[in-house]
């Protein structure tokens, strides 16, 4: 059974994949996307010609992360259209590369508004919603940077994945009783077919940032080379968007699935904290949430 989904960040990168995999799935799909009448109206073309060429259903929806306003008026869009939600997909995200101190606190609270904050708001939207249901699905789109193996000058994004993380991490039980599953798909790095880097935001001050230069000369040119011949020539960022479809059409969906071509160790150090976090559930008797 088709089911109706909606994936926030989706005019490009995993999100826009994930969206045209999902509807050839079979399921009704809403992709969130920013200023849909604006600079992205472009992307809402292409993604209407994609459903009228495919026979399939998917839709833009108007849906800034950053608005509480916003992330109400596209869920509460979507349910009086459809009748109902089953899945969100968290996916919206930025990137920014440079040094950590050459970053304002400013920008920190900024990129941490993107990628968890932005979820806040997109639960709190939806989820009085799924609860009600008392069914639903949760996924999450995160980075294999929250354990894995991490290169340096990408600190403000890998410490929002971090904190993402570790909010889907508790949601996962705060949810299980109302018959909600939770998925984190964890990606690693690829450096073909997405935006990312391409697209990363860089540090306000400039100066500071020239100053580690002297010492790390084209540090974050050499990260990218380095990331790129880690990739396996067979890497496909399409790979995520495929993961994101299994785990929704899965009859139990796994709690985390990842999807790291490079191999960065992060499979690894999350199945011993999975496991520890497991343990620790039995022994205060809450065994029915791991």
């Amino acid at each position: 059974m088709g089911k109706v989904i909606v994936v926030t960040g989706a005019s490009s990168g995993f999100g826009a994949l994930a969206v045209r995999r999902l509807a050839l799935a079979g399921h009704t799909v809403y992709a969130g996307m920013r200023e849909t009448a604006g600079r992205n109206s472009a992307a809402v073309s292409e993604l209407q010609e994609f459903g009228v060429s495919n026979n399939v259903l998917v839709h833009a929806v108007e849906l800034d992360v950053q608005s509480q306003e916003s992330a109400d008026s596209a869920i509460q869009s979507i349910i009086a259209r459809q009748g109902h939600l089953d899945v969100v997909v968290h996916n919206a995200g930025h990137m920014v590369t440079g040094p950590a101190e050459a970053f304002t606190p400013e920008q920190y609270a900024a990129l941490y508004d993107v990628n968890v904050l932005g979820t806040q708001r997109v639960n709190r939207a939806a989820l009085p919603h799924l609860r009600g249901r008392r069914s639903g699905h949760v996924v999450w789109v995160g980075s294999s940077s929250t354990r894995g193996g991490t290169p340096p000058y990408l600190a403000p994004y890998f410490a929002a994945k971090a904190a993402m993380d570790a909010v889907a991490v508790s949601y996962r039980a705060e949810l299980l009783r109302f018959g909600i599953d939770t998925t984190i798909v964890v990606p690693g790095a690829f450096t073909h077919g997405t935006n990312h880097f391409a697209h990363s935001g860089t540090p306000a001050d400039t100066s500071r940032a020239a100053e580690y230069e002297e010492f790390y000369p084209g540090l974050m040119d050499q990260v990218g080379e380095r990331l790129a011949e880690l990739e396996p020539s067979w890497a496909d960022a399409g790979a995520v968007a495929d993961a994101i479809v299994d785990v929704v059409g899965a009859a139990k969906p796994p709690f985390r699935v990842h999807v790291d071509p490079s191999a960065d160790g992060a499979e690894v150090v999350n199945a011993v904290a999975d496991r520890v976090r497991g343990e620790f559930l039995r022994r205060v008797e809450l065994a029915d949430l791991i």
